[in-house]
């Protein structure tokens, strides 16, 4: 017997569109129109006409981006666009179940909270229904006397909703604190190391710097010094290739790697902007550790903290490790790119990220 439908297959295929341009302010057509209702669905105050992108769509937009750990740039690129969609589920809106691909929302998130909160492991709460959480469901059936089926219906999710949560599920955390005390320290640990863009995609460009090309010397400065500590490293990428997110995340998940630091640069409109950032998926006790490490280390090179935040970047959601993304510098920082254009100031760069992945094996 089949799976059963929450919702008609024309609108499964038009939600699992991918976006073939940007949303940007001045454009007017029904993809502005749909992006402007699902942020007043939201509950975000949009002014514009329906179809037009105007300033009250950029700045509820941006206020959107914020709440979500992406870059608030005003502009509905594929990761705007996938967490517009996933914002827009609940738990019970529709029925759930393991397939391929994978259901990912809101509503999956909420399932996987509540399920580790109730002490079933549905593994980190990515918002993606993968085996654990369709183990922790089934776990769940069985125990509380519902068809143990792996389907998330009504039943379900009545029994789910209707039971009271003493504190928040720490299993995902767990096996982030297990993993790193089986290691005791940085020697033998497992570590991918994936440096962004490549091939093609040069990324950010400025006072001849190619963010790809630095990306690549980093993530190399790196390895080099992490293998002298014992560690074991691993490249998401070869240097004449840019997989994708979802490829790279992948890459680093079949090696079973302990952690995972991506490379990147900042850019910004204004040559004002300058400083070091870093990014980890918001559930991760690790990754946040990991992140703030990381600043910390970044900051004593003199670079500005712009801080640790939690990203919904898919590179970060994707990994079943602890993982960051860095961007130590901007491109288009005159003073940032002047100091990026030395070597023995990236080779800095790649000791204080070093320095922050030992201590963090290091720690308790």
């Amino acid at each position: 017997m089949g799976k059963p439908l929450s919702v008609d297959e024309a609108t499964l295929r038009k939600r699992a569109e991918p976006m073939k341009r940007l949303i940007r302010q001045g454009d007017r057509s029904d993809q502005v129109a749909d992006v402007q209702a699902r942020l007043r669905a939201l509950g975000y105050m949009v002014d514009d006409d329906s179809g037009d992108f105007g300033a009250s769509t950029q700045l509820a937009l941006k206020t959107f981006q914020q709440h979500r750990g992406l870059i608030a740039d005003g502009i509905v690129g594929p990761d705007s666009w996938d967490q517009l969609v996933e914002a827009g589920w609940r738990l019970g809106d529709r029925v759930l179940y393991m397939k391929y691909p994978a259901f990912r929302g809101d509503d999956v998130q909420t399932l996987q909270n509540r399920l580790n909160a109730l002490g079933f492991d549905a593994g980190m709460e990515d918002g993606i229904l993968g085996v654990d959480t369709d183990r922790a469901v089934k776990s769940f059936q069985r125990e509380y006397g519902v068809a143990e089926d792996g389907i998330v219906g009504p039943h379900t999710t009545i029994a789910l909703t209707g039971l009271r949560i003493d504190r928040p599920g720490t299993a995902a955390e767990l096996r982030e604190d297990l993993r790193r005390a089986e290691h005791g320290g940085i020697h033998q640990a497992l570590i991918a190391i994936d440096p962004g863009h490549g091939a093609d995609d040069s990324g950010g460009l400025s006072e001849g710097l190619s963010e790809a090309d630095l990306c690549w010397d980093l993530a190399s400065r790196l390895a080099e010094r992490l293998t002298r500590f014992g560690a074991r490293v691993r490249f998401t990428r070869p240097e004449t290739e840019n997989p994708d997110s979802t490829t790279r995340a992948k890459r680093a998940n079949q090696i079973s790697a302990d952690l995972f630091i991506s490379l990147h640069f900042n850019a910004h409109s204004k040559p004002s902007a300058e400083g070091s950032s870093t990014y980890y998926w918001r559930t991760s006790r690790g990754g946040l550790q990991l992140a703030e490490l990381i600043q910390d280390e970044l900051t004593r090179l003199g670079l500005k903290d712009c801080r640790s935040h939690p990203g919904s970047f898919a590179i970060l959601r994707e990994t079943r490790m602890p993982a960051v993304l860095v961007e130590p510098a901007y491109l288009t920082s005159p003073e940032d790119a002047k100091r990026l254009d030395d070597p023995e100031f990236r080779t800095a760069v790649a000791d204080s990220l070093t320095s922050a992945i030992r201590r963090y094996f290091e720690s308790k």
